[in-house]
């Protein structure tokens, strides 16, 4: 059974090809690792770019779309495996069910969103499955300092901040992320 490793990303391209380029390669990695691709189930944005490039390769992907998306036709049909559920809540408990890994890509509210709430069920002891930020052209930059702010000004600890892969290189992020696995330190809050 293939490890799965759940992709956040954009349900837009960006204006910079570097963000589809890098895209396309990380999926390569993915598939070259033999893991599964578990994603939103969006057919366009870096979303479709990471998904078309599993399948294209021969990879498997598995989409979780909540199902007013899935009806406005935004649901990829070339998968290999669709679950649509009942609504965005859902969507993300789902994800991170079946997930082995979370990574973050670049993307807008909604991918920023999904990467908090995956590393605050960490820091509250819900998981302790590896999670990175593929820090494409510094697009992560500011976040990451937003969230080292909040430790030096005493409203989170480092452990958590220290405990998010951040890397800029596709090629080495699997490898940062199995090498991670049951090694990461959980404190509670």
């Amino acid at each position: 059974m293939s490890k799965k490793i759940c992709v956040f990303c954009g349900s837009n391209s960006g204006y910079n090809e570097i963000y589809a380029n890098v895209a396309k390669q990380f999926a390569r990695e993915i598939v070259k690792n033999n893991m599964t691709l578990v994603y939103g189930g969006g057919k366009v944005g870096i979303m479709g770019i990471i998904s078309k490039e599993i399948m294209d390769n021969g990879g498997e992907v598995i989409g979780v779309i909540p199902e007013f998306l899935n009806n406005m036709n935004l649901g990829n049909k070339n998968l290999t495996e669709m679950k649509v559920v009942s609504d965005m809540h859902v969507r993300k408990k789902t994800m991170y069910e079946i997930s082995d890994y979370f990574v973050a890509l670049p993307g807008g509210i909604g991918t920023f969103e999904e990467i908090t709430e995956i590393i605050t069920w960490k820091q509250l002891n819900i998981h302790n499955k590896p999670i990175a930020i593929l820090n494409i052209n510094n697009f992560y930059d500011n976040y990451i300092n937003l969230l080292q702010k909040s430790v030096d000004e005493g409203f989170m600890k480092q452990i958590h901040v220290s405990n998010i892969i951040v890397e800029s290189d596709y090629s080495k992020i699997i490898d940062r992320l199995e090498s991670a696995k049951d090694k990461q330190e959980l404190k509670f809050i």
